[in-house]
């Protein structure tokens, strides 16, 4: 299915999933979709599997937990959400030789909380792995002790008008 891209979310210096300056980092890329859904995407590295050629669980634990978290900046730009609880089930292995795709949706909106859910799809559509969180809203002061505005900016690599998911 052919989904538009409506525009690509901050990313972070130092981020364990989206840090660009992290040499640890997954150095993912969040596209908000015109569905109000979000898609983050990560080129797996060597060093990112468990066995041979597949990605580690804790990984891909990490790029859901990321994506159904920010999925909330969608619908509401200002809000920021600390994870409560999230919940990860894997139903097929997921490849290290090409881009790894999260989509994620918020399923509901309270005053404090909010939850989630996401999945990574592999390439023929079929679902690797399916998470559901819930994350507590709070002011950025609140999260970060330092000057946040510092860590968190446009990212400038380019972005597709559309994915096919």
């Amino acid at each position: 299915m052919d989904r538009t891209v409506c525009g690509a979310q901050n990313i972070s210096r130092m981020c364990m999933v989206c840090g660009r300056d992290n040499p640890w980092s997954l150095k993912a890329r969040f596209y908000e979709l015109a569905d109000g859904e979000l898609l983050g995407v990560f080129d797996p590295l060597d060093e990112h599997q468990s066995y041979p050629g597949r990605l580690h669980g804790g990984i891909s634990s990490a790029m859901l937990d990321e994506t159904i978290g920010r999925a909330i900046n969608v619908l509401d730009p200002g809000t920021w959400g600390v994870t409560v609880e999230l919940n990860v089930r894997f139903r097929k292995p997921v490849p290290i030789d090409r881009p790894a795709r999260a989509i994620s949706r918020i399923t509901k909106d309270a005053k404090r909380l909010f939850e989630g859910s996401g999945e990574i799809v592999l390439d023929d559509g079929t679902i690797a792995v399916e998470a559901t969180g819930r994350y507590l809203k709070l002011p950025i002061d609140q999260i970060a002790d330092a000057d946040f505005s510092a860590e968190w900016f446009a990212d400038d690599r380019e972005h597709p008008d559309a994915v096919d998911l």
